[in-house]
């Protein structure tokens, strides 16, 4: 992987560039919508090209269960298997520590799980994580990390993070495919001295970009938007920098300006899935009564298929009883939706005028 930078705001700390692989070059920028299952949920290949800039994210440790590393090996990795022509980005699994915390027991050399459905033990190295990556065959991996809840105590986050940092030497020395850009992973929850050190022996180690972890997961956006601000000049001026789980409009506009080239969010697509629509006035839940007789589109203001073809009314009907065509077009929607604001972002980034395309966004999205 290269990556190139072509345009550094004089504002902000915002940077245009291009990220250059062997699946393609994708701007930044960017946000990836997440593909757990090797396949964006309702969504088909032809679909999703026409709703992202063509690069999305699997996730490892549910690909690593279900097909399992052997299915995906004898398909040449994912997108042998889903058919997918674009660029990938795989996580860890290091976020199932996190998410699975009552399943999952954590030592030096590694996780131990329980499966999520039959309780079987499994159990998920560094090596482990780096090798099932390999496997998957994706653009960007990651390295395997803890993610740990962001009140942690600072001798809990300390410790975590230091393991964290082991781990991630661990996964670099057992990385072995050069057509794939490993990630290092900044944690350290709200302890600026602790997210220097974690950033310090990162770089030392050397990695293709720097990810940053431990946000999004609970704490307010005062919290993220603060630690957002002190990391902004931390990581190296010429490394992606991508902000993992996050897809809020507004938070997508706030890491821009403070220096983020990647975002990924399951958000999109679980609001769609619920009758909820991203829009530039704001979020629609279409299930809501008052769009009963609405003859008006989603958003009067967005240019995709859902928005041309469609009324608010007929979209409400489809939630109300229960036809999935209501969850397939609301998601074809929202991450349209946002595909949109990124392109709006970089031509504001291009412009100098990325603080004033905030404020207006903001205005009418509140």
């Amino acid at each position: 992987m290269k990556f190139e930078i072509s345009k550094v705001s004089k504002k902000t700390y915002a940077r245009i560039g291009k990220l250059i692989t062997p699946s393609g070059v994708f701007e930044t920028p960017i946000f990836m919508p997440v593909g757990t299952q090797a396949t964006v949920k309702l969504l088909d290949n032809f679909e999703i090209e026409e709703v992202s800039d063509n690069l999305i994210l699997a996730n490892t440790y549910h690909l690593w269960l279900e097909p399992g590393e052997k299915i995906i090996e004898m398909h040449n990795g994912v997108k042998g298997f889903s058919k997918w022509n674009g660029g990938l980005l795989t996580d860890s699994g290091g976020f199932q520590v996190f998410s699975l915390s009552d399943l999952r027991k954590i030592t030096e050399e590694g996780v131990e799980f329980r499966h999520h459905r039959s309780g079987e033990k499994l159990f998920m190295s560094p090596e482990d994580s780096i090798r099932v990556q390999n496997t998957l065959g994706a653009d960007f991996i990651m390295s395997f990390d803890e993610c740990p809840p962001f009140e942690s105590s600072y001798d809990y986050m300390k410790e975590s993070v230091d393991r964290t940092i082991r781990w991630a030497k661990r996964g670099k020395d057992a990385h072995n495919n050069n057509n794939q850009a490993l990630f290092g992973i900044v944690q350290g929850g709200p302890f600026e001295d602790l997210r220097m050190h974690s950033i310090n022996k990162l770089v030392k180690i050397g990695f293709d970009g720097y990810s940053i972890g431990g946000l999004s997961v609970g704490e307010s956006k005062e919290e993220m938007y603060k630690m957002l601000d002190f990391l902004k000049d931390k990581l190296p001026l010429d490394k992606p920098r991508y902000l993992m789980g996050v897809g809020d409009p507004l938070d997508l506009i706030e890491g821009v300006i403070n220096g983020i080239d990647m975002f990924d969010c399951v958000l999109p697509t679980r609001l769609a899935r619920h009758g909820t629509a991203l829009t530039h006035s704001g979020k629609v839940v279409i299930k809501n009564k008052t769009y009963y007789d609405d003859l008006g589109p989603l958003d009067s203001d967005c240019d995709c298929k859902v928005c041309k073809s469609y009324s608010r009314s007929y979209l409400r009907h489809l939630f109300k009883t229960q036809e999935s065509l209501g969850q397939r077009l609301v998601s074809y929607h929202n991450l349209y939706f946002l595909k949109t604001l990124m392109n709006n972002i970089r031509n504001a980034i291009s412009n100098e005028s990325l603080l004033e395309f905030r404020d207006e966004f903001r205005r009418r999205y509140l």
